[in-house]
């Protein structure tokens, strides 16, 4: 892998003229660089069959496992409640305060409100026994800050990226976005992909506004 390398110092060696050589020299090596760095980025993606292949069967010991909460730090809870309820359509399925650890945590789920228990125990049980719910942290003291407090994941150092919301019509659910201020990272015809949009929550995290249909049309 590293005979190109040779080649270069040959040359160099080889050379009349040190400075040209060097020049020379490093130019090839800059070509050289710009190939690899290409041929590593079309390699980056597994085919379908490298993807089939790494993954394996769930293991017997994992049934009944399920995808149960995803959570984000918040900075304001009545500000993200308000949006997660009012603006995204969610319902408060539960509330946990730890005053000792200076913490709480609001659960948000798509659930018929009339359905969520009123005893506590009940509730718990009913909270995380469903699918794909949010859990919103908040750490107390963070809403007396005058900046943002938390990091989205979209910018360097990158890690998390958004959560995805399904919608009946996407184009529709946007206009009431905007009308409603709500922030946007990406309109539904803006971009090489049409059909879903990017928007952000008080925090500036992302959310995916998408349709299934849209999204297997555009594959």
């Amino acid at each position: 892998m590293f005979a190109w390398k040779y080649h270069i110092l040959n040359f160099i060696l080889a050379s009349k003229s040190a400075a040209v050589a060097r020049t020379t020299g490093f130019s090839i090596l800059q070509s050289h660089l710009r190939r690899c760095s290409i041929l590593n980025k079309k390699k980056m993606s597994l085919s379908d069959e490298e993807a089939k292949k790494a993954c394996v069967p769930p293991p017997q010991e994992t049934e009944g496992f399920f995808f149960q909460q995803t959570m984000i730090r918040i900075k304001e809870p009545k500000r993200s409640l308000d949006f997660y309820s009012r603006v995204m359509g969610m319902t408060l399925l539960l509330k946990l305060d730890f005053p000792a650890m200076d913490f709480s945590l609001y659960f948000m789920g798509y659930e018929n409100p009339d359905d969520v228990p009123s005893d506590p125990k009940e509730r718990a049980k009913f909270c995380f026994s469903r699918k794909a719910t949010l859990e919103l942290t908040h750490n107390h003291g963070t809403e007396k800050e005058e900046k943002e407090v938390y990091h989205n994941g979209n910018s360097d150092p990158r890690g998390f990226g958004h959560i995805g919301i399904v919608v009946p019509d996407v184009y529709k659910a946007c206009e009431r976005f905007e009308q409603l201020g709500v922030p946007f990272i990406k309109k539904p015809d803006a971009g090489k992909m049409k059909g879903l949009a990017f928007i952000q929550d008080p925090d500036g995290y992302w959310i995916e506004i998408l349709n299934p249909v849209n999204m297997s049309g555009s594959l």
